[in-house]
């Protein structure tokens, strides 16, 4: 083994060893149920936005976006924008009325809002299937890493992943997690921040010819490809609106302790992905300028440190690079294991098992199972990838929150039959790219990034289904909404109002 793959396994294995010994310190705190799922809503503003910024930036964060900037130019720059732009629009719609809710899950909030088992039913595969689109990419970008820094086949990296989060998951619920997530999102931030001024400083040629393609017209200028402007679009509302559907985001906003807290932990997240994201693109730019045509565009922030340094300087750091790319991994797989885990211990578990029992249960049939789907398939760039999965959140669970938070007029009826609508207009989309099957043309454009059709028909027919059935709206809709948007320091009673404390 080279002295670069020795020292990228020390690396990882010292971020898996840490990620393992936090989140056994968390375990010491998980006493209740509550704790397993919701950390019993004590987690602070500062610390949940470190936790939700540490699971959010995923393989597609720390390593796709460099490679799509480094072959798309200033096309991929949207994504680094949407995928901060969406917890903008969560901040202002969303965040609060969500946590007021008081529930657990996204399934446990459309049956308080619709009063509907049939809408949970639907929600709460919806949470899986989002949340298994969303692992591949994780335990796929795991193998691609350590197949790339010691040549050991792909399922080594990702089962090493599902191992860890399993340990951390299924021991000590949402009250571990959150503080493995807030130490990793600092991990991740430095381990990109501390190579830079490194490389920087460096001026290699690298690979013959690279730097010419800095100043091709295609790559610095917008717009350049067939159905760009289709592309484009639907890639802007699927980020910009996927994140308030996520799960694994979602699910987080219920550990605060009301609606305020809530509002200034999604600020701090602001605040956190900005931050972030001024990296990739650096890494991409570097990328194009001195990595060969051949060069995995996953792999890109990897090889920099080989082609612009060489000797010990560029091991070590590739091995800062590789810790942090395995943070990510393990940081976004433990939230999304955690939603699924959530959502199939209480749904199909609950009535078997004690809840807690339930939900350990829950987290090994997940993360084994999504890593038996993720060996089985395909290959697709990881970004892509995760843009799949933000796709089909947008084509769900966005209309969902939106219209049951800001409309009455939302029925159950009308709420299945958009997320069902959506949810496999989407999906299929999602099938056919995996599978290979999608054409070329402007149908093969709809079925690669399909938010632009399958958002607005999620929306149509959830609001013409709505209408149809409007003798059917939940009997207490409108005590349901005064909840959902009556800050906490007020409570409703059937004299008025009247103040209290947060609850």
């Amino acid at each position: 083994m080279s002295a670069t793959a020795v020292t990228a396994v020390v690396a990882v294995v010292a971020v898996a060893v840490g990620t393992v010994a936090v989140g056994a310190f968390g375990l010491r705190l998980s006493r209740t149920t509550s704790d397993f799922y919701v950390a019993s809503r004590t987690v602070g503003p500062a610390t949940n936005a470190a936790a939700i910024s540490g699971e959010y930036l995923s393989a597609a964060s720390f390593l796709g976006a460099a490679g799509l900037v480094m072959t798309r130019g200033v096309d991929a720059l949207w994504y680094p924008v949407g995928w901060t732009a969406g917890y903008l629009l969560l901040l202002l719609f969303v965040a609060a009325p969500l946590r007021r809710s008081r529930a657990y899950t996204l399934p446990d909030f459309a049956e308080f809002r619709l009063g509907s088992p049939a809408a949970r039913g639907v929600a709460s595969a919806l949470v899986v299937l989002i949340g298994v689109l969303y692992l591949i990419p994780q335990f796929r970008g795991a193998g691609l890493t350590l197949r790339i820094l010691t040549g050991a086949p792909t399922w080594v990296g990702a089962g090493a992943v599902a191992l860890v989060v399993l340990l951390n998951v299924a021991a000590g619920g949402m009250r571990s997690i959150t503080l493995v997530q807030a130490v990793q999102y600092w991990l991740k931030l430095a381990a990109l921040l501390f190579p830079l001024f490194f490389l920087l400083g460096r001026h290699g040629e690298g690979a013959a010819g690279a730097a010419a393609r800095l100043h091709e017209t295609t790559w610095l200028e917008p717009m350049h490809g067939p159905h760009s402007l289709y592309l484009t679009y639907s890639l802007i509302l699927a980020t910009f609106l996927g994140t308030m559907g996520l799960p694994h985001v979602a699910v987080r906003f219920y550990t605060n302790r009301d609606g305020g807290t809530a509002r200034r932990t999604t600020v701090a997240v602001l605040v956190m992905l900005s931050a972030f994201y001024l990296l990739p693109p650096v890494y991409g730019v570097l990328g194009r300028r001195v990595l060969p045509t051949t060069t995995d565009p996953d792999a890109a922030v990897l090889d920099l440190p080989r082609y612009l340094l060489g000797g010990g300087g560029a091991d070590v750091l590739t091995a800062v690079l590789a810790a942090g790319a395995f943070a990510a991994f393990l940081s976004t797989s433990s939230g999304l294991v955690l939603s699924i885990a959530g959502v199939v211990g209480q749904d199909v578990l609950g009535r078997r098992l004690a809840p807690v029992a339930a939900f350990r249960v829950a987290a090994v049939v997940g993360a084994v199972g999504t890593l038996a789907v993720t060996l089985l398939s395909g290959g697709l760039g990881v970004a892509h990838a995760v843009e799949l999965a933000f796709a089909v959140a947008a084509s769900t669970f966005c209309p969902l929150l939106l219209l049951g938070i800001w409309w009455r007029g939302l029925t159950p009826a009308g709420a299945v039959a958009g997320m069902v609508a959506g949810g496999t207009l989407a999906t299929g989309a999602v099938v056919a790219v995996m599978l290979g099957a999608a054409p070329s043309g402007t149908a093969g454009a709809v079925l690669s990034q399909p938010a632009l059709v399958t958002v607005p028909v999620a929306f149509a027919v959830m609001v013409g289904g709505s209408l149809l059935t409007r003798g059917r709206r939940p009997a207490h809709v409108a005590r349901i909404m005064v909840r959902l948007h009556t800050p906490e320091v007020v409570q409703v009673d059937r004299g008025g109002f009247r103040a209290r404390g947060a609850d």
